[in-house]
């Protein structure tokens, strides 16, 4: 099947949709381009007529290194950048918005608002009240009070993230190239544009590439690890280029083929795995022999302190951990039932020496299969 023959069928399921904007569409030499801007709320207010628009957008820093006039490196500079820029970034789009009488509400998110699970359904139930009321819910991370450690990366994961969040049937990704190609067009303008493809396809790392130039964080390679993100959870994403006036209608035609759609084919994960697995940040990381990984790839079994070799990392229990094989690579990641003291402690145990190892009686296991997920990725690119 071509582009068009999946759209028609994707397009008629995509009641609920989220649309990132990147840094390079919206950004000029000096600042942000405002009419550009304008015309993408009008777009986006075109497309929500008959559905549930969320927008993630980029553009505080540089909207905010337009109005102080001088630009530093630092992320202390990105921070006041993106305070002062943010009511100016939310000014054009409401005004925007408001030509097509659309309100909007605007969303300010770190990390840690997503990692901590009573915060991450508040964010959910708080976005779903909005786009039921009608109103275009704008998100963008809080770049004034987030530092490396809380921050998600760039937008695009952030995107992923709130397309998962609520529930949504397509992520849009708009940026300043026209989708994957099978190679770098800028180097090459021959490269031919890679129509549609699945997110997990192992043939696209080699065409994804990083960030080249502009004031973006992020390139193609991110947008496919957002993409496979979205596509853990059963949502596809369309990567196109958000410089071009009339770009959404075009997506959202279902007989005209623009961009690259990645597919999401295979069993979507339960939006609380995929919290574990893509949304927390593992605070250390469980050394298993083969038998354990078999156990755990394999059988859906639970991690067992038997099959632990070693531990790296300080953590406390219910952090997230990485789990990884004999070879390194990572296979699974979940939330520890055992301190990473108490765990270095059961390493090699069998269950019923559980308690004269520790002094306590805990948990026979030292990751639950209900709070495991194995990794069917490449972590690399996450």
């Amino acid at each position: 099947m071509n582009q068009v023959d999946h759209k028609a069928a994707l397009l008629r399921a995509a009641r609920r949709v989220v649309v990132k904007v990147g840094s390079n569409v919206l950004a000029t030499d000096g600042g942000v381009n405002a009419p550009r801007i304008r015309a993408l709320a009008r777009e986006l207010a075109a497309i929500g007529t008959d559905r549930e628009v969320v927008l993630v957008t980029s553009g505080a820093v540089a909207a905010g290194q337009s109005r102080l006039g001088i630009q530093r490196r630092g992320l202390e500079w990105r921070q006041a950048a993106a305070a002062v820029g943010q009511p100016g970034l939310m000014a054009l789009y409401e005004r925007g918005f408001a030509s097509r009488q659309r309100t909007v509400a605007q969303i300010l998110v770190t990390h840690a608002d997503l990692a901590d699970r009573r915060r991450y359904l508040n964010a959910r139930h708080t976005i779903l009240h909005l786009l039921a009321a009608g109103v275009v819910p704008i998100v963008n991370e809080n770049d004034t009070v987030s530092v490396e450690e809380l921050k998600f990366g760039d937008n695009d994961d952030l995107s992923a993230l709130i397309a998962t969040l609520i529930d949504a049937h397509l992520l849009v990704i708009l940026s300043d190239v026209t989708g994957l190609h099978g190679a770098d067009p800028r180097r090459d303008p021959t490269a031919a544009r890679i129509a549609v493809a699945e997110a997990r396809s192992p043939d696209l790392d080699a065409v994804a590439g990083p960030a080249r130039r502009g004031v973006g964080t992020g390139g193609m390679r991110s947008k496919l690890a957002a993409a496979r993100t979205a596509a853990a959870a059963g949502i596809p994403t369309v990567i196109a280029d958000g410089t071009r006036r009339g770009v959404l209608a075009r997506i959202f035609d279902a007989r005209k083929a623009v961009g690259t759609l990645l597919l999401a084919p295979g069993d979507p994960l339960t939006r609380r795995k995929h919290w574990i697995a893509h949304t927390l940040k593992p605070k250390g990381t469980l050394h298993a022999d083969r038998g354990a990984q078999r156990a755990v790839v394999d059988a859906g079994r639970s991690l067992l302190p038997t099959g632990l070799q070693r531990v790296e990392g300080t953590f406390g229990r219910g952090d997230c951990v990485r789990c990884v094989g004999p070879d390194g690579r990572e296979f699974a990641r979940g939330l520890v039932n055992y301190s990473s003291n108490d765990t270095e402690k059961l390493c090699g145990a069998q269950t019923a020496d559980i308690e004269s190892r520790l002094g306590y009686k805990g948990n026979d296991e030292v990751v639950h299969r209900d709070d495991l997920v194995v990794v069917a990725l490449p972590m690399d690119l996450r």
